[in-house]
């Protein structure tokens, strides 16, 4: 059953007499419990999205469905109290600098006029839930980014929101913080079966926790499908350059040619294999390995490499074959690596 359904969804701005198209014709279905990601690079739209989905941003065309309630229809009076089903957190937290902890949980509970010691009850009750209970009197100046944004997840879900929007909430944390709060989000979804959409411009945040993905590109819905669909085997170019991220290096060199590139993606049952070892004993060839790395996609080890092939158009095509008769994914790679 679909919790969000986003039918044709464009959305335009006027700027300085020009009409700018932030997303266009964009459909969407995200499941009632999923961890649906959405991702694409600086510009893409995103966040005018995840904006729409609660009607913060009006769309100018096309509808958004929250459980089957098309928000176009309803009051002013009606959608607050429909917002107040759908908690969002942020980049850059959006805490209040002159209250504790357990205000800024608090804050969303009095404004809807729950009495001072009920919203603290339930308020200390989502800081132990995010493991900050010892921090309920501190302010957000004397935290750090992982605690701040331990204090707006549990602020998010003070009004016990059906869904959670998270709009680049891990961008501005550091790897292992980022890692802390995506386990935190996995764990509030098991444990109290919420609706996540990740808006990131980051594939491994993609990849570590969501279902599903959808890939956004100059406004337009370029590919979406499992995480795992996705990742092995990338149809458009936005979604290669995200799951390739060329922003990483892994060279001491700005790029390695090669007369063929190859990207090989590694399962469970064929991480084990001397793959490349294989290769080079069957064909009496060098194989060079570019690229390798691997990545948790959906609590699951996932290798892959970008192999340089050699000249020999012949061998090139019957190494490919080869690859792809042990059970590998294989597909090409245009740009340097």
């Amino acid at each position: 059953m679909s919790e969000i359904e986003i039918k044709n969804l464009t959305k335009r701005f006027e700027v300085k007499g020009l009409t700018v198209t932030a997303l266009d014709n964009i459909s969407l279905s995200i499941d009632k419990g999923d961890i649906f990601g959405i991702i694409g690079m600086s510009g893409a739209g995103k966040s005018t999205l995840v904006r729409s989905i609660n009607f913060l941003e009006r769309p100018t065309d096309g509808q958004i469905f929250i459980d089957g309630v098309d928000l176009a229809t309803l009051s002013d009076k009606e959608l607050r109290r429909k917002r107040s089903e759908i908690g969002m957190i942020f980049q850059n937290f959006n805490l209040l600098e002159q209250k504790s902890s357990i205000d800024n949980v608090c804050f969303p509970l009095q404004l809807a006029g729950k009495k001072r010691k009920e919203a603290l009850k339930k308020a200390r009750e989502l800081l132990a839930t995010v493991n900050l209970s010892e921090k309920e009197k501190v302010f957000p100046s004397q935290l750090s980014g992982g605690p701040k944004q331990r204090v707006a997840i549990a602020r998010a879900l003070a009004t016990t929101p059906m869904i959670l929007l998270c709009d680049e909430a891990t961008s501005a944390l550091d790897p292992q913080t980022t890692e802390s709060i995506l386990s935190l989000l996995k764990e509030i979804n098991e444990k109290f079966h919420i609706t996540i959409v990740i808006i990131t411009h980051q594939m491994s945040v993609v990849t570590q926790i969501c279902k599903k993905v959808a890939i956004i590109d100059n406004g337009v819905l370029v590919e979406q499908g499992t995480v795992d669909e996705v990742f092995e085997s990338p149809k458009t170019d936005a979604a290669k350059e995200l799951i390739l991220d060329r922003k990483v290096r892994y060279l001491p060199v700005e790029s390695l040619d090669s007369a063929r590139k190859i990207r090989i993606v590694f399962h469970e049952n064929s991480s084990y294999e001397p793959v490349i070892a294989n290769l080079i004993l069957r064909f009496q060839t060098p194989v060079n390995i570019l690229r390798a790395d691997t990545r948790n996609v959906g609590g699951k080890a996932r290798g892959e490499m970008i192999l340089g092939l050699p000249e020999s158009e012949t061998l090139q095509e019957e190494i490919i074959n080869s690859l792809r008769e042990t059970g590998l994914t294989v597909s090409e790679v245009e740009e340097d690596v």
